[in-house]
């Protein structure tokens, strides 16, 4: 098994693409994790390993798909300690956020203690000038991490996230904390009902209404890791029995963070959910869990979204560049919905004798666009499928060749083809366009039907809509340079023999005449008349007979080696 770094553990190679994950190395990660599914002898530990290669699969993807999110740090904050999880005071419109700049040092991470601290910016838009202010004392003790505030719409209440000291039996490490605006001043915060007193609870947030207080809880009976859970809040203040928020957002990993926007959005932060880093910012849409992808999420640790407007807002993070080990960012959120064109296509081949069709595995198809120019190759899989990503408002020939074969070609466009905004469902879309190439085995002296040319009567002058059709027919014979072919004009039964072998021999020379003046070699074509020597309906009495018999074809006389 791969492992780097000088790792010997048997489950280092694991451990190990977690840690090449976490710092963007996706392909290395992913060779460690798929080593470990074969030769791992922890069997949990390689089911895990499993999806941490799935996952990161898929995070590639993901960092592929760039939005038009703006990311800018807030230089008016961020400190060389960590300053993360900003909220709002709705009458006074301070960010307050956390921060460890001040204070004795905590063991745990050699930093400072979390304290709450507040800011008023002077451009509020810009979220420039201000200066920081700590906030008062009772929200801030000594030797404890304060952090996750969340403030009630009417300013009254607020929740926030405090560690114990320990000197509370029955309590354990971080638990929420209420105090509430009275009389002109904050009470004594004091511990809110819904903690458990086994484990953690944290990040608090009020919904948009004040009704509803989310959180984070690693408290038995939910779906792994710490959960998200929600609780209504009672007229007298208490909190209803919390209610974990169901597999469809928690997973085995861990949720946190939880934000909810303006229009009722949840949005919250996850290292179960297929992402680009540690902890990465998904989104609730339309009762389905999507990643915000880059920028806004990085290969660190992206967390604590708040929205100070439907669309604009701060998170923190942890990603390379930023002055300390979590800082605060702002964002605004770019709502115009993406769209990417893909053609999904098929290669066929087609019996000469039967007419019927079978997939071609391993067949070369090429894309061209803008006349001749080639833009990608790829080869069918075992079903005969292959897929192309497409520009918007372009025209594409799709084409497979193979000896003995005909060229197949078609087109595929995706000029009118974008959607309005209001008709997309995602914000980022994938359109995918049909496409099918036939191959036919090039046979010499079979008669081949060109299609939809007609002539005027008594005439035999090239019409435009005949025109479309025989400069498929040059496409054809540009694709497949080694053949010479006889193209024939075919009357119906009607009129005199003389005539309709000179009508058709006039019109079989004016197809040819038109395809030689686009390019093509005489020494490759002729013209020949069949008037109505050659019926595919004998004896036609109906029209619809006659039209049959009347018909172009051309057939193949040589193949040059």
């Amino acid at each position: 098994m791969a492992v780097g770094a000088g790792l010997k553990n048997a489950d280092a190679g694991f451990y190990y693409g977690l840690a090449l994950k976490a710092n963007g190395k996706y392909d290395e990660a992913i060779a460690q994790f798929d080593d470990y599914v074969k030769l791992g002898t922890n069997r949990a530990l390689a089911a895990r390993a499993e999806i941490e290669a799935k996952n990161t699969r898929l995070s590639k993807e993901l960092l592929a798909l760039k939005t038009r999110d703006e990311i800018q740090p807030l230089d008016q904050v961020n400190s060389e300690s960590a300053d993360f999880s900003a909220t709002m005071i709705p009458d006074t419109k301070e960010i307050v956020f956390a921060s460890g700049r001040d204070g004795k040092k905590y063991l745990g991470n050699g930093e400072g203690f979390n304290d709450l601290y507040a800011i008023r910016f002077e451009d509020a838009e810009k979220m420039t000038g201000g200066t920081v202010r700590k906030l008062e004392p009772i929200f801030n003790t000594e030797g404890m991490h304060e952090a996750s505030a969340t403030y009630s719409p009417d300013g009254k209440m607020v929740v926030f996230a405090r560690s114990n000291s320990g000197k509370k039996k029955g309590y354990l490490s971080v638990d929420l904390w209420a105090s509430y605006y009275r009389s002109g001043a904050w009470t004594e915060p004091a511990l809110i009902n819904i903690n458990d007193r086994t484990t953690d609870d944290f990040s608090p947030v009020f919904s948009p209404d004040g009704e509803t207080l989310y959180f984070a809880s690693g408290r038995k009976g939910g779906e792994g890791g710490t959960d998200l859970y929600k609780a209504t809040i009672a007229a007298n203040g208490r909190f209803a029995p919390a209610e974990n928020l169901g597999p469809e957002i928690n997973t085995p990993g861990n949720e946190s963070f939880p934000a909810i926007a303006p229009d009722g959005t949840l949005f919250f932060s996850s290292d179960g959910h297929p992402g680009i880093g540690k902890l990465d910012v998904f989104v609730v849409d339309k009762g389905k869990v999507r990643n915000l992808g880059a920028p806004f999420n990085s290969s660190g640790d992206d967390f604590a979204p708040y929205f100070t407007a439907q669309n604009v807002g701060v998170f923190s993070s942890n990603r390379a560049g930023g002055k300390g080990s979590d800082d605060l960012y702002r964002f605004r959120r770019n709502t115009t919905k993406l769209v990417n064109f893909f053609v999904d296509g098929t290669v066929l081949e087609r019996d000469a004798k039967t007419g019927t069709t079978k997939p071609v595995a391993s067949e070369n198809v090429e894309l061209f666009a803008n006349g001749n120019r080639k833009l990608l190759e790829v080869t069918t899989d075992a079903e005969g499928k292959f897929s192309f990503k497409l520009d918007s408002a372009t025209t594409y020939a799709l084409v497979a060749d193979r000896p003995g074969y005909f060229t197949a070609r078609t087109s595929v466009t995706t000029v009118g083809k974008m959607p309005a905004q209001d008709q997309l469902p995602e914000l980022v879309n994938d359109i995918r366009l049909p496409a099918t190439l036939t191959l036919n085995k090039i046979v010499k002296n079979v008669a081949i039907v060109v299609e939809n040319i007609f002539y005027d009567y008594n005439k035999a002058d090239i019409r435009p809509d005949a025109a479309i059709e025989l400069d498929k027919l040059v496409e054809t014979l540009n694709d497949n340079p080694k053949i010479t072919i006889e193209l024939s004009s075919h009357t119906d039964s009607r009129g005199k023999d003389a005539y309709n072998a000179s009508l058709s021999q006039r019109r079989a020379q004016s197809a040819v005449d038109y395809i030689i003046s686009k390019g093509i070699a005489k020494e490759r074509i002729t013209a020949k008349g069949y008037g109505e020597t050659q019926p595919v309906v004998r004896n036609a009495k109906t029209e619809e007979q006659h039209q049959r018999n009347r018909r172009t074809e051309f057939k193949v006389t040589r193949i040059a080696e």
